[in-house]
């Protein structure tokens, strides 16, 4: 089965929208990026936590996945790949059609799971003053994915981010990943990731 994007999806595939970079390891959005909101899109996504060094994102799973399925539950969209970093995530969202407001998911997301967490983050004057937790970054990379080919490198970027920043040996070994479900779907092999194919691939 090929990595492509999905059915039904190809008319919303333009050439407008985000550059086609993905972003760089250490991400600094400016204050006037313009984000790209076309309704039924697919979009790549990073989201980081504020603290690079901490490991929350994985020391907390399972209320990050709460905060994901409550609220996929009131304003649904699909998630195509995914994979929880200890201090970002990657993933891959396709809207319903009609439907471009990503960043309310994600503040809702983001809300939901720093709420699950003790306060013991060091807080900023300015984040006191606004209410805010210190657990996110406040903002985050979004790409609007245009066609199968650039799905398809999204895909195995994502996948393959866990071998890249040395946090597993090989693909299947990270745990925390659409992978698996892929290769269930028959998307990937087992294997995936492990040859110097792969490893010699352009996943910047």
């Amino acid at each position: 089965m090929m990595r492509t994007i999905p059915p039904g999806r190809g008319d919303k595939f333009q050439s407008e929208g985000s550059a086609s970079l993905l972003p760089p390891c250490n991400i600094t959005i400016m204050p006037r990026y313009i984000r790209a909101h076309i309704p039924g899109g697919t979009y790549f996504f990073t989201v980081a936590i504020l603290e690079r060094k901490r490991r929350l994102l994985i020391e907390h799973i399972n209320a990050l996945r709460a905060a994901f399925a409550s609220v996929q539950a009131r304003s649904p969209f699909t998630i195509d790949a995914a994979v929880i970093l200890p201090d970002h995530l990657h993933c891959i969202w396709t809207l319903p059609d009609g439907d471009a407001d990503f960043p309310a998911r994600w503040h809702a997301i983001k809300s939901k799971f720093s709420r699950s967490l003790p306060k013991q983050e060091p807080l900023s004057a300015r984040r006191v003053a606004k209410g805010e937790r210190g657990i996110w970054q406040r903002r985050f990379w979004e790409h609007f994915i245009r066609d199968d080919e650039d799905f398809a490198r999204h895909m195995d970027y994502i996948h393959y981010n866990p071998v890249k920043h040395g946090h597993a040996r090989s693909v299947t070994d990270w745990p925390y990943s659409t992978f698996h479900r892929h290769v269930q779907h028959g998307v990937y092999a087992q294997d995936w990731g492990v040859g110097d194919d792969v490893r010699a691939m352009d996943l910047e």
